[in-house]
């Protein structure tokens, strides 16, 4: 059963590609920008952690094995390249920053991240079916993407039990959604594709 599903070598690569990706080099990014002061990557950089939560949110699903962990893992590969580029005055500033090595890096990240989630949105599409069928959540179709989140909670939480990470989960997404509705329903309308408060 373990060596029928042909493609979880390549789950392995998404899952560390994601660690890079969406937390490793956004981190070393933000870091760099505080300590050169850049403010324009720093406010972009924290809309972008909020709305890239959905993906940690999303491990902690999978580790409960919840199916709607499927569906979250495509919203967030969604939102993430919107986040990145919906701000007309944080591109317009950032575009007009003077040629720096933060500049390179930071419009180099924002390109590959934004590349790396359309690829893996589309590549995920096959899965979705996971999220409504019992029957192919428990299949190892589905189950080798619940692999690499228990790794991760094997080292960070080898001692808690699945079921009360999920249940975070759950309220963390619950609070998430709420502030998405509240962005999209309030916020958008009053300062449209502008990230100044």
């Amino acid at each position: 059963m373990e060596n029928e599903v042909w493609f979880r070598p390549l789950v392995w690569i998404d899952y560390r590609l994601a660690v890079l990706f969406t937390v490793l080099l956004p981190l070393a990014l933000f870091i760099w920008s505080f300590v050169k002061q850049v403010e324009v990557v720093q406010r972009l950089l924290s809309i972008y952690w909020r709305v890239a939560s959905l993906l940690a949110i999303t491990n902690y699903l999978m580790i409960a094995q919840y199916p709607v962990s499927f569906i979250t893992s495509l919203m967030g590969l969604i939102l993430i390249p919107i986040s990145l580029w919906f701000w007309v005055d944080l591109n317009d500033e950032i575009e007009y920053q003077p040629d720096s090595r933060l500049k390179l890096a930071f419009t180099s990240w924002r390109w590959a991240a934004t590349f790396y989630c359309i690829v893996n949105a589309i590549a995920s599409l096959p899965f979705l079916g996971c999220a409504f069928s019992e029957t192919s959540l428990k299949s190892s179709y589905c189950g080798v993407w619940f692999e690499p989140p228990l790794l991760f909670k094997s080292y960070l939480h080898n001692n808690t039990k699945p079921a009360f990470l999920g249940g975070l989960a759950i309220i963390g997404l619950i609070i998430y959604v709420l502030c998405l509705c509240y962005f999209v329903i309030v916020k958008l309308g009053k300062q449209g594709r502008s990230a100044i408060q």
